[in-house]
């Protein structure tokens, strides 16, 4: 038995830089940012077995099938056809994140279902192609530490070691589907803006932060008005850094120094929102 988390995924800040316009990427956008992983997420777990199976269970589970478009059978096949096997392999994934939050949900369970397979099959092909082709998101999943992605995600790059932070992820149950967003934004675009500081403490963490933006924050709101009551529900709370959009929404993060204060932003906004999803958890390194 293989068992590998799948950690929501967090876009610190999202800059939509441009545009494929010809080629076999035409009409993918080009993007600009800084992405890091909580401590809570989904789960793979990959068994032997006679054929490829997948058994969905947790919270979310009735948010998806188990059918060829769910992303970890596709992970599944396409490793098995890049080394050449049939795949065989009992898989369960344990549905912790709402499902198309802009957390990474289907590509971080992607991205572990690559690892956890690549275990059980003994594999060590380079699965970074696989990854590209499966979605933007997996290749920085499958990497699993902060980054900043460029081109259409497929550019990653390391970034300086960032301090302690925690985060207050909270959705108000909406599902907002990454192409109705980028449909809805108005098609202007922002300058790269690098971000190679290596911030000491998460005050200046923050204070760099507000200096970027996501660029999908008002095109996601058109679609899914209570996102202004999240950003707002976070920004109220006592110790809050920075509230944003994570991706295309509607999960948004409020950014804190510390456990004590993420999680006392956390309790009281489930106390008086007790129908959205809300979560602490620390940024890992």
């Amino acid at each position: 038995m293989v068992t590998v988390d799948a950690p929501a995924k967090i876009n610190l800040y999202l800059h939509v830089t441009g545009k494929i316009d010809e080629g076999p990427r035409s009409g993918y956008h080009l993007l600009d940012s800084l992405i890091v992983f909580a401590d809570f997420g989904d789960r793979i777990v990959a068994v032997p077995s006679d054929n490829l199976t997948l058994t969905i269970e947790g919270p979310f589970a009735d948010s998806l099938t188990v059918g060829n478009e769910n992303l970890v059978m596709q992970a599944a096949r396409g490793l098995a056809d890049l080394i050449g096997i049939e795949a065989k392999a009992a898989i369960t994934l344990t549905k912790n994140l709402p499902v198309a939050s802009g957390i990474g949900g289907g590509s971080a369970d992607a991205a572990a279902a690559l690892k956890a397979l690549a275990q059980l099959w003994n594999v060590s092909s380079d699965m970074g192609n696989l990854a590209v082709e499966l979605g933007t998101d997996v290749p920085v999943c499958l990497n699993g530490c902060p980054s900043i992605i460029s081109g259409f995600g497929e550019i990653i790059t390391q970034v300086p070691p960032l301090p302690a932070c925690w985060l207050v992820l909270v959705n108000p149950m909406i599902s907002v589907r990454t192409p109705a967003v980028f449909s809805q934004r108005i098609r202007s675009y922002t300058t790269t803006h690098p971000f190679d500081a290596a911030p000491g403490t998460a005050e200046e963490f923050g204070t760099l932060l507000a200096e970027r933006r996501n660029d999908l924050t008002t095109a996601a709101i058109e679609l899914a008005p209570p996102i202004s009551d999240v950003l707002k529900a976070l920004a109220d709370q006592p110790g809050s850094l920075l509230a944003r959009l994570s991706g295309s929404g509607a999960t948004c993060f409020g950014l804190f120094a510390g456990k004590d204060e993420a999680g006392a932003a956390a309790e009281q906004i489930s106390r008086h929102q007790n129908g959205w999803w809300v979560k602490s958890a620390k940024i890992c390194p």
